[in-house]
């Protein structure tokens, strides 16, 4: 039948409210305001119900303090009924005693807060007190019975009031959540633009910084610089060379020094240990010895050395030995030379390279690479940064739709209307 008529009658049309977005706010404020209105509106009657019921049941209680117990009661419970009830006079001015505030919310909760503490004195300390005054406890529960039903109509008031509280806030977190998607929004644009504009200024810095490095090595002073670094090359192969040689010879002679120690310790010659032990620290040093060092300390070990190789204490066992020792004055004497060239070659190549950094234009191009590099970096981050950026804003536009639509359902959830924003508003 229902759907015959409506069939007839057709649907009723759907109300619907249009908003501009940047109104919502005021929006939910009033109707929060009207909330908070109709709430206080509804309690009223019951607000003052409760507070004349706790005044009159303050009344009742205060009654009990000089009340008469039953005189058919029992010795015994009189007895209890004496020492419970100042506990029970304590336990209920306490509870009627609490502060009912003006808000309702709050005046809800402490009424509710009362009434427990007065239940839990009759059920306390007040189960002995109901038979030695029974009038007076009778009165009482009538007492906490008539607060329990006004809380009870409150309740119902304070509940409808939750719930649309429940979805005024609900409709606020969705309107900041798409307020600060469609600020993000903006910023990214920002951001971007902040981005390239770094990026451009980078670019025409490496573009400056690529002229000049390409006028730099034009420039005819660079022409002899090719040649002073074809010298370096065969002063610093040569040094190698040097150093090869000089290390090849001290490890053999070390090597035999080594046996030559042992045996001057062994039959207790100091002087020839210390010769030779001068001579083993001087040829092992990780650093090439000086000349003139050289030649007087290995003057002083290689005689001793010789002497027991000829009586033949110390065996050589390999080529080199062999002939390092065959003529050991003569290596000796070789050593000392690569020591001289070793240091000679060391202070050319060192005067070398410095002539090279020195080189004012050559100095410059270096530091356009070394400035050219950091540069380089930089862009790449910065175009890592706009990439990131774009990518949090195609996540942005594809969400704002969506939290557009929340909105839009959380509205219409609080005001039971279907809610359509001003092309103005979220698009």
């Amino acid at each position: 039948m229902f759907d015959f008529l409506k069939s007839i009658l057709g649907s009723a049309p759907e109300k619907k409210v249009t908003l501009a977005f940047e109104n919502v706010p005021a929006f939910l404020d009033e109707k929060e305001k009207q909330a908070k209105d109709l709430l206080s509106a509804e309690v009223d009657e019951p607000v003052r119900a409760i507070k004349d019921a706790s005044a009159s049941l303050q009344l009742t209680v205060n009654t009990l303090t000089g009340a008469d117990q039953n005189p058919e009661t029992h010795p015994k419970i009189k007895s209890i009924a004496k020492n419970s009830l100042p506990l029970f006079l304590r336990a209920m001015n306490t509870s009627l005693a609490k502060e009912l505030p003006e808000d309702p919310e709050a005046f809800y909760a402490a009424s509710v807060e009362s009434v427990k503490g007065c239940l839990n004195a009759v059920r306390g300390q007040g189960r002995y007190l109901q038979v030695a005054f029974p009038e007076e406890m009778k009165a009482t529960k009538a007492g906490i019975d008539a607060v329990g039903r006004e809380i009870n109509v409150m309740t119902k008031a304070i509940g409808k009031y939750k719930q649309q509280a429940d979805r005024i806030g609900a409709a606020r977190a969705a309107h900041t959540a798409l307020a600060d998607a469609r600020k993000d929004l903006a910023h990214s644009f920002e951001k971007e633009e902040r981005h390239h504009a770094r990026i451009a200024e980078i670019s025409s810095r490496l573009d400056e910084i690529a002229e000049e490095t390409t006028r730099l090595q034009a420039d005819p002073s660079l022409a002899t610089l090719e040649e002073e670094r074809t010298k370096l090359t065969g002063l610093a192969r040569e040094r190698e060379e040097c150093l090869r040689r000089y290390t090849s010879l001290s490890m053999t002679m070390s090597h035999v020094f080594r046996k030559a120690e042992k045996i001057a310790t062994k039959k207790h010659l100091t002087k020839e240990t210390h010769a030779i032990r001068d001579a083993m620290d001087l040829l092992s040093d990780h650093e090439v010895a000086a000349a003139e060092p050289c030649t007087s300390t290995l003057a002083a070990a290689c005689p001793v050395v010789e002497k027991m190789i000829g009586d033949g204490e110390i065996v050589l066992k390999n080529r080199e030995e062999r002939t390092v020792f065959a003529e050991p004055a003569q290596h000796a004497a070789e050593i000392s030379q690569l020591c001289a060239r070793y240091a000679a070659l060391e202070k050319e190549c060192r005067a070398a390279e410095e002539g090279l950094i020195s080189h004012p234009v050559l100095s410059r191009i270096q530091a356009l690479g070394r400035e050219k590099e950091q540069l380089e970096a930089m862009r790449t981050r910065e175009n890592q940064q706009v990439d990131d950026v774009l990518s949090w804003r195609s996540e942005l536009e594809a969400a704002v739709p969506e939290l557009e639509e929340t909105l839009a359902k959380k509205l219409g959830e609080m005001i039971g209307e279907t809610v359509q924003f001003l092309p103005t508003g979220p698009v």
